[in-house]
């Protein structure tokens, strides 16, 4: 991975000059990402956020460890990968905030290993408004075997393919439609931070069409669809503590037309970290530490020691 703090200015750069007739420090949409944004991000580096995570599986609630990945990008429309700078032609690009979860957890003798990829844009692509998904990828490897699955959002469909060593569900894909002001669920951790579409002010209540995440609809062996959801933000922060330590959060809800619930604490100061994110079927997540980090050039072992910084301890021997 090749990044920089110039190079991230001049992404900074490019996402202003793609958002005529906004206001400043706002793109279209009514998602911002200005001066405030990127005092924050534009120092080329990632924010790393590690969690206590309980989610269940088979019929039990699992300890484990989740970690959240966020930078802002260059993005392909052609290819739906990040670009290499200067490789290619301008009208091909797009810049995009990613976020990789990555979530593991014991299931009696053997893990279970996920990563969720969702990425949204940050300035208009396609007519659809800042804030928009792009593409969410999800990989599930467990001793049993592994599955992968993307969603490719175009002007008006949504690509998908899937892979999964299950009977019935080896190979497919197809097409979905994609509503006006559809969203991923699989972008709730960054619309929660007001870095995806809906925006929701404090006291106010959205809805919105929303894609079931790829991570839910693998473990319940179902196919993703729309469903209507509302969005709502609490009118009056509330005190949080979490492993991190105790802060004033706002609080924002998702309820989904199926029943699933999700509720985000979110850090009211700051880079409005998520501090704790729970669902209504008993999956929960609390914030142990955070620190920005250009962790692609940290793999040498000598970087061993700076998973204390996030709260992590290094694998044991005879750890699979």
């Amino acid at each position: 991975m090749r990044s920089s703090a110039a190079f991230t200015t001049a992404l900074a750069l490019f996402v202003l000059t793609l958002a005529p007739g906004a206001g400043a420090g706002e793109i279209a949409g009514n998602i911002s990402f200005g001066k405030s944004f990127w005092k924050q991000w534009g120092d080329g580096r990632a924010e790393l956020a590690t969690y206590e995570l309980i989610i269940p599986r088979y019929g039990e609630k699992r300890r484990g460890t989740a970690v959240s990945i966020v930078i802002p990008e260059t993005f392909l429309k052609s290819l739906r990968v990040k670009a290499d700078r200067g490789k290619h032609p301008a009208q091909d690009e797009f810049p995009v905030l990613k976020i990789n979860l990555i979530e593991d957890f014991p299931t009696g003798v053997y893990d279970y290993n996920l990563m969720t990829t969702a990425f949204t844009t940050m300035a208009p692509v396609d007519g659809r408004p800042a804030g928009s998904p792009s593409k969410v990828s999800f990989s599930a490897q467990e001793w049993c075997g592994h599955a992968w699955s993307q969603f490719l959002f175009d002007a008006g469909s949504v690509r998908f393919e899937g892979h999964s060593y299950f009977d019935g569900e080896a190979d497919e894909s197809g097409t979905l439609s994609y509503p006006a002001a559809g969203v991923s669920e699989d972008a709730l951790l960054l619309w929660a931070r007001g870095w995806a579409a809906p925006r929701v002010g404090p006291g106010e209540k959205v809805e919105a069409p929303v894609l079931t995440s790829a991570r839910v609809a693998r473990f319940a062996h179902k196919k993703a669809g729309w469903s209507k959801a509302i969005f709502s933000r609490s009118a009056k922060s509330r005190e949080v503590t979490v492993p991190a330590g105790t802060f004033q959060a706002d609080v924002l809800t998702v309820s989904l037309e199926a029943g699933r619930k999700w509720t985000f604490y979110v850090e009211q100061g700051g880079a409005h970290r998520v501090l704790r994110w729970e669902t209504n079927d008993g999956e929960h997540a609390d914030l142990i530490a955070s620190e920005r980090l250009k962790y692609w050039e940290m793999n040498d072992a000598s970087f061993v020691p700076s998973l204390k910084g996030l709260g992590l301890e290094p694998r044991p021997p005879r750890t699979p």
